[in-house]
């Protein structure tokens, strides 16, 4: 948004204070990540513990959207935000696959697929500003809602099919395909974004050839 100056020329709005309620909340989902860790790695075996810790992932993915939505509703945006929230949410995300597979109940190649893609692409973000600015688009969107799925359903205590309990059969293979899905999607977004930042290469370039 503009506002005219003294002398009738228009200047651009200045950029809202960092110190507000969505960067806040952006803040304590930084500092929520050490607690989930340590929670999941501390307490695997015992239901109770991993109730709490889903619990504490839940909240915390809250904060993202919440974030997001009194910053846009608020014109609170600011370029910490912008620059701190996708850190954030792959912070989180991040250190939940890599619990899971720590403590042995998610393969290692899964994890690994998907912070390559979810790093890869954040730091491509950085490389490319030069060209022009890479914008979530809606499978990214996607990716994260499937991501915000699969994971607490992995943190569950969920029962063991041993045991019998159809409840605990059947939520273990939503959980299956649920992580499927957000592998799959994580794949194909990732792939999506380098054909974008190919594309915004080559227009920055056709149209400023003194460049090279």
């Amino acid at each position: 948004m503009s506002t005219p100056s003294a002398g009738g020329s228009v200047e651009p709005a200045a950029e809202p204070s960092a110190w507000n309620l969505p960067n806040a909340l952006t803040v304590l989902r930084i500092l929520m990540v050490p607690v989930f860790g340590w929670m999941l790695l501390a307490h695997p075996d015992q239901a109770g513990w991993r109730w709490a810790t889903t619990g504490v992932f839940i909240v915390a993915m809250a904060t993202d959207y919440l974030d997001g939505y009194l910053a846009r509703s608020r014109s609170l945006v600011t370029s910490f935000g912008k620059l701190m929230d996708p850190i954030a949410d792959k912070a989180l995300t991040g250190m939940a696959f890599i619990g899971l597979s720590i403590i042995g109940e998610l393969w290692w190649w899964v994890t690994i697929v998907i912070l390559l893609r979810e790093w890869g692409i954040t730091v491509m973000r950085f490389f490319i500003l030069k060209y022009g600015v890479m914008a979530a688009n809606r499978g990214g969107k996607l990716k994260t809602m499937t991501q915000s799925i699969a994971v607490p359903l992995y943190l569950l205590p969920l029962p063991s099919p041993a045991t019998g309990l159809s409840i605990g059969s059947g939520l273990e293979v939503v959980s299956w395909v649920a992580m499927a899905a957000a592998l799959l999607l994580t794949v194909l977004t990732g792939l999506e974004y380098l054909r974008e930042a190919a594309r915004l290469r080559v227009d920055y370039r056709r149209t400023h050839p003194e460049e090279g």
